[in-house]
């Protein structure tokens, strides 16, 4: 038997595995069922209790969970998978990360007592809700207010060796609007899709607030309060910042290891950056080759009306779901098959100026569409909610959901896509090198030696239409999540690896279909371990099983 993992023969065999078990054996320490037990309990442990909806991030209820990691390595060495079977292996391996994960966390990212943006990100979103709310919404929105004021109150005590570039990162979201606005699709930077964005999370709560006025008062109390605490946050920021002193980036040591044992790609920062470079360069190539090749077409024209870019997302759409169809890329089950929620909704801004995302996005959307949409991320994630497997069916790996989509952008170019319309052949370039530059940014952000706005200011430099709002979000989620960044570029080199050795193993019985089908059937986690299972190659994953220890683990 073909060791692709079929859609759903690979489920099927992982289930009959189990039953074949005596119950004495699924109860033991070392058992398959140990391992799901083991995996909920790390994943429960990454998120803090909430006393009265606020969010303890305590020393001493962070503590009490530090304390559990020990335990964990410890249930984890008892299980000996050396017998299983290669899909539980890499289960195995999968707890293993989520481990690595939960320990980094607490040893080197801390970011309870680093990072304000924490805290911000805790109590912005309650003013997004829409009005009116009842029963059980109107209660649990009513907590979630009266939680603002202990939240950043707790949030002063708890910082205790806060970053300058966190700090400054967390008051530009509670003063600032994002710049960009998206609907609930996969990619969503959280802020509602708005014709006039307001302020920051102030702006959110002073919106929030008027709108209460109106359609339920019975809240303005607890919002007004909610107010008064961001912004006497934001000013205990301010009065503070030139005391946060902590290194916001995890160096090079920390950032090569949580490449390697929590997303488990066999590459290292240095990597990174010369591929994100060498990628980088290629694309302003093409793209100026490119450029030349249409010098005599007429440009793409903007849409002129919510209308006209309504139907242009449409017609993305229903053309990218026929070509696959057409061209045997991928099997699009049943419950894919209504239209998918796409990002970067119509706007007009003033003065019309667009952002990175609606420059690209309003002249032609299938870009955006195959990345994000389909047969990426929001066709990706809904996949995934159909899988009911203990460990893959809530494990979401950022280097295979990145390294899909960008992998989709070129491998659908080279499928002759776009031969009908050269010149959004130009739009796929210029995503390229945007994703090539984020590697060297990334690097430099967690060397600590760039800020974010030099980060911003070098992205802007590099990148056709690129602004700074959308290169301010970006920087800022790849330097509080290292390998944010890499996964882009380096999930797509996997891909690329992936796809030419199981070419080189089949041959002319290579069929993209049923390699891409195999693929999706392993679930979002890491595509070292994907390379296992369709092709047996362990030459990558045999590096993963002993963990050393964290090289500094005491950054900030």
């Amino acid at each position: 038997m073909s060791r692709r993992c079929l859609p759903i023969m690979g489920c099927a065999l992982m289930l009959l595995v189990l039953a074949r078990l005596s119950v004495a054996q699924q109860a033991s320490a070392g058992s398959y069922e140990a391992l799901v037990a083991l995996y909920n309990d790390i994943r429960a442990d990454a998120t803090p209790p909430v006393v009265d909806g606020v969010p303890d991030y305590r020393p001493a209820a962070v503590a009490v969970r530090q304390a559990k990691v020990a335990d964990f390595r410890h249930r984890l060495a008892a299980i000996s998978p050396a017998q299983w079977s290669v899909a539980q292996r890499v289960d195995y391996l999968l707890v293993q990360a989520q481990l690595n994960a939960l320990d980094f966390q607490f040893r080197v990212e801390h970011p309870w007592s680093s990072d304000p943006g924490l805290y911000v990100d805790a109590v912005e979103r309650a003013a997004y809700a829409e009005l009116p709310v009842q029963g059980d919404s109107l209660a649990a929105l009513q907590t979630r207010l009266n939680a603002v004021p202990q939240t950043l109150a707790q949030a002063k005590t708890n910082l205790t060796e806060p970053a300058a570039e966190y700090a400054k990162l967390a008051i530009h979201d509670l003063e600032t609007a994002s710049g960009v606005t998206d609907t609930v699709a996969a990619g969503s930077h959280g802020t509602p899709a708005r014709a006039a964005q307001p302020a920051g999370a102030h702006g959110w709560y002073v919106d929030f607030i008027e709108r209460a006025k109106t359609q339920q008062p019975e809240l303005l109390p607890a919002a007004q309060k909610a107010l008064a605490a961001l912004d006497d946050f934001d000013s205990w920021l301010k009065q503070n910042l030139s005391k946060m002193t902590a290194p916001a980036g995890v160096g090079r040591a920390n950032f090569d290891w949580y490449v390697k044992y929590v997303r488990y790609m066999p590459y290292t920062m240095e990597d990174s950056v010369r591929t994100g470079l060498e990628e980088y360069e290629r694309a302003m190539a093409f793209l100026a080759l490119e450029r030349h090749k249409n010098r005599n077409l007429p440009e793409i024209a903007l849409p002129t009306s919510k209308e006209e870019y309504d139907k242009r997302m449409a017609d993305a759409q229903n053309a990218i779901r026929a070509f696959i169809t057409k061209n045997d890329i991928l099997t699009i089950p049943g419950f894919a098959s209504v239209r998918l929620a796409q990002n970067v909704p119509w706007t007009e801004r003033p003065g019309g100026k667009l952002n990175f995302w609606e420059e690209i996005q309003f002249r032609d959307p299938r870009p955006d569409t195959v990345h994000a949409t389909l047969p990426g991320h929001a066709f990706d994630l809904l996949v995934h909610q159909h899988d009911k497997r203990p460990i893959r069916g809530s494990y979401v790996d950022s280097g295979r959901q990145e390294g899909w989509g960008f992998y989709l952008e070129e491998s659908m170019l080279q499928l002759g896509f776009l031969d009908d319309v050269p010149r959004t052949k130009e739009l796929y370039y210029i995503f390229q090198a945007a994703r090539g530059v984020r590697d060297p940014a990334e690097a430099n952000l967690h060397l600590n030696k760039w800020t974010i706005d030099q980060a911003v200011k070098y992205m802007m430099d590099k990148v056709p239409y690129m602004d700074a709002d959308v290169a301010r979000i970006d920087a800022a989620a790849y330097l509080r999540k290292p390998s944010g960044g890499l996964s882009y570029q380096m999930g797509k080199m996997q891909m690329f690896k992936l796809v030419g050795d199981r070419e080189h193993q089949l041959g002319d019985k290579f069929n993209l279909k049923e390699f891409n089908d195999a693929f999706f059937a392993c679930g979002m986690i890491p595509i070292s371990l994907i390379r296992w299972e369709i092709t047996g190659l362990d030459d990558e994953v045999k590096e993963f099983w002993k963990v050393p220890d964290i090289p500094s683990p005491a950054m900030h």
